[in-house]
């Protein structure tokens, strides 16, 4: 898992610079899922949502400090370990576990990692801390050993070779990167000069974005001054060599399983958390609402029983069916209360029940009203911005009210809990500038698209705790909607008695 790469910066994908030579070479012997959607960009909630199946309003962890609401059954770390996997992480957690549930933790941050060994090592803390979690404009110190996925991946290969002692195991090898503080050593500092970048889009368009972007826009201008323009193309070119210096330890990566003989009977997952705007309207790292940069992200399996299909168009996939298709790959039980389904069907190539994936659903929003300049808060006073912090990106402005998004086909729909709407055709306005849902030329598109949104709504709200004494609920082995399943009399699973559910994965 990356954080915060956004889905179109690939060659790949049709990028016009080559940023992740490896992984696009590496993607065209699995499956490189084109349409594939975080269900929250932000990065706790989507990482939650990785590991229960569960989107972020029934698991409740909907902030990046909502750890203790998390709310579920089992989830992917409780399965594994029934199973008998050894379980690890390498690098960043932020999810609702403690690094302590793993059995094996190498845990690192975004601007320090622990256990610093050498004088080196402790002047590059140190330099990651003077970057108060935002960017650098000089060269970072040292070369690509000293950066923090070199050090993760040295991690995983420590982890493998020392801890699972033959038996299965589940890694999570979970970057910090390329999400900010951007800043990059020699040579990536310089693969991908402000200069060579191509054009963003959407700066005319901020006023018709909604207040949220005019808002952030007006205060990144605050945070960053008068050189704002010429800070963000640095940050846009950091962010470029960042993702060429992930893309080399991705190669390092896989060579060493090929080294270990573990490529052949280990499936990999590639994922990242969420997206970043990279600049466009103006805008770096995340915040207001779902646009296409944020929500949009890469998703490649590869392995055993995943045909080798490169490029796999036409069908939406979710963070939250990574759980429920990990139980299917093992022969897990599903766990009551997971909201993905599985997508082995379309890995293997086989069966594919083709409306399964017709739609992407995202979600964002704390509750409440929007906030807005006639309020007394004001971002310094609310710890929004520090001297540590420079700009908490994910605050009240941008986070307030409810707001969802679905993809389907070719376009895209967008409400608010105030009945505000954005429809976009993304096949031809990718960076969603013309909104289509005053076009009365779109009404029987807009009709459907509601109508799918509602649908997805109600299908997402939550089984917990369930219905109970004679009363059970109805749900597919693979967690699917459309596709008829008549293989046997018992073929759906029934509800659990309501005290057989954990309420919470906390004991009580």
């Amino acid at each position: 898992m990356t954080d915060q790469q956004r889905a179109d910066l690939r060659k790949a994908a049709g990028y016009s610079l080559d940023t992740m030579p490896f992984l696009d070479s590496w993607a065209a012997g699995g499956a490189d899922f084109r349409q594939a959607y975080t269900p929250n960009p932000a990065c706790m909630p989507a990482r939650v949502s990785m590991f229960t199946g569960r989107y972020s309003q029934t698991h409740r962890s909907r902030t990046n400090k909502s750890k203790e609401d998390a709310f579920y059954t089992k989830d992917m770390l409780d399965i594994m370990k029934e199973q008998g996997y050894v379980t690890a992480l390498c690098g960043k957690n932020h999810s609702h576990h403690d690094d302590k549930d793993f059995d094996v933790c190498f845990p690192s941050g975004h601007t320090f990692f622990p256990n610093p060994g050498t004088q080196e090592e402790i002047d590059f803390n140190k330099f990651m801390d003077a970057t108060r979690f935002s960017h650098s404009v000089e060269v970072s110190p040292g070369d690509a050993t000293l950066q923090f996925p070199y050090r993760n991946v040295n991690q995983a290969f420590d982890f493998v070779d020392r801890h699972t002692g033959g038996k299965p195991f589940f890694l999570w090898l979970s970057f910090s990167e390329p999400h900010n503080p951007y800043q990059v050593p020699k040579p990536y500092y310089d693969m991908f000069p402000p200069e060579s970048l191509p054009p963003v889009q959407g700066h005319e368009k901020l006023a018709e974005k909604g207040y949220k972007f005019s808002w952030i826009h007006k205060t990144w201008g605050e945070v960053l001054g008068k050189d704002r323009p010429a800070l963000v193309e640095r940050m846009r070119s950091n962010y470029h060599g960042m993702l060429r210096l992930l893309d080399d330890q991705l190669k390092r990566l896989m060579e060493g399983l090929d080294e270990r003989n573990l490529t052949e009977n280990t499936v990999i997952v590639f994922i990242s958390d969420h997206g970043d705007f990279a600049g466009e309207y103006g805008l770096m790292r995340k915040g207001p609402e779902l646009p296409e940069v944020l929500t949009h992200i890469p998703m490649i399996w590869r392995g055993p029983g995943i045909k080798s299909q490169g490029t796999v168009d036409g069908f939406f996939v979710n963070i939250v069916d990574i759980f429920p298709t990990v139980c299917d790959i093992i022969g897990a039980e599903i766990p009551y209360g997971c909201q993905g389904k599985s997508i082995l069907p379309l890995l293997a190539k086989e069966n594919i029940p083709p409306r399964e994936y017709e739609t992407a659903y995202s979600e964002s929003g704390i509750g409440g009203l929007y906030w807005d300049d006639d309020d007394t808060l004001t971002y310094k006073n609310e710890g929004g911005a520090s001297e540590k912090l420079s700009l908490d990106e994910l605050n009240s402005w941008t986070q307030g009210g409810q707001v969802r998004m679905l993809r389907k086909g070719d376009y895209k729909i967008q409400v608010d809990m105030m009945g505000s709407g954005y429809l976009y055709n993304i096949r031809q306005d990718p960076y969603e500038i013309n909104n289509l849902w005053n076009d009365v030329s779109m009404e029987t598109v807009k009709m459907d698209m509601m109508v799918c949104l509602c649908a997805a709504m109600m299908r997402y709200t939550d089984d917990i705790p369930g219905a109970h004494r004679q009363l059970r609920v109805k749900t597919h082995p693979k967690h699917f909607w459309e596709q008829p399943y008549h293989e046997t009399k018992t073929e759906f699973i029934q509800t659990p008695p309501l005290w057989e559910i954990a309420r919470r994965n906390r004991g009580n």
